[in-house]
């Protein structure tokens, strides 16, 4: 389990990338005038799973709690930025950088009565957040 939970990191980080740089509207909508705020996730969101794959590789008791606090950080900044927000826990800066960046991009939720509507592009890193969770937990709890 720990080759799965090593090699995930580096899935959700391709992603990332992948849909953070490489237009594919609908899916995403990279417009210039987010470039800055792209630039800035980029520096903090992609240290995260190369922390979490060198936690995972050093396969040390402390460096795989270590990869799973990370991991558990990541789906905190996740519910709090998409699905709170899509039940009605947001705030205007939150709205303003949806209206903003994602109004646009594909989504396979209900958007009716709804501020924040997470997108298709996002949902696949909340899945891939759960894997990877659930990866590096597996990886630290293992005998």
């Amino acid at each position: 389990m720990s080759t799965v939970a090593f090699i995930v990191p580096f899935v959700w980080l391709g992603w990332l990338v992948l849909t953070e740089w490489v237009p594919m509207f609908p899916l995403n909508d990279l417009t210039p005038g987010n470039h800055r705020e792209r630039i800035t996730a980029a520096l903090i969101n992609y240290p995260f799973p190369l922390l979490i794959a060198a936690g995972v590789a050093a396969n040390q008791r402390w460096s795989l709690i270590a990869a799973s606090v990370l991991c558990c950080l990541i789906m905190v900044g996740h519910v709090t930025s998409w699905w709170l927000p899509y039940f009605g826990v947001s705030t205007a800066a939150q709205r303003e950088s949806y209206r903003r960046d994602y109004a646009r991009t594909l989504k396979i939720l209900p958007a009716e009565g709804r501020d924040v509507v997470i997108d298709v592009q996002h949902m696949v890193v909340g899945v891939l957040s759960v894997v990877m969770l659930g990866t590096t937990l597996t990886a630290t709890l293992a005998p």
